[in-house]
């Protein structure tokens, strides 16, 4: 990946408006209108902002949120975990390690392992299927 940007209008520039909207200013695309909700190959779904790999689509189930959700991430420190006391409640925010993009939250109500359900928007997610990879 080229170098990451540096001030917010190159966010902008690089992002566009809708992904600009959701990982640097903590929005939320409506519910069942994400791209990657559907989505059932096998690949990686790696951070719009910066490329680094978040979520392996053997960790991707269908939750009923409206949202693509995972039981974990691709590795441990690939996202933070951060307190989110906005909108009078309190949930985890989940942001992208590398460039701090806003990803979504993170609940205790998962089916996996660790009983969690990583609910992150389609929009704040690009997805490297197995046949994209194999060809780079």
């Amino acid at each position: 990946m080229t170098d990451m940007p540096k001030t917010e209008q190159e966010w902008r520039e690089k992002l566009g408006p809708d992904r600009y909207r959701i990982l640097r200013q903590h929005g939320t695309e409506a519910p069942w209108t994400g791209e990657l909700l559907g989505n059932k190959e096998q690949g990686q779904y790696v951070c719009a902002g910066c490329g680094e790999p978040l979520f392996a689509s053997d960790t991707k189930y269908e939750s009923g949120s409206g949202w693509p959700s995972f039981t974990a991430p691709a590795a441990a420190d690939a996202v933070k975990e951060i307190t989110d006391t906005s909108h009078g409640m309190t949930r985890v925010e989940v942001r992208c390690a590398k460039c701090e993009g806003h990803l979504g939250h993170v609940f205790p109500d998962g089916p996996g392992p660790e009983g969690l359900r990583y609910c992150i928007n389609s929009a704040s997610l690009d997805f490297a299927g197995k046949k994209d990879a194999a060809s780079e």
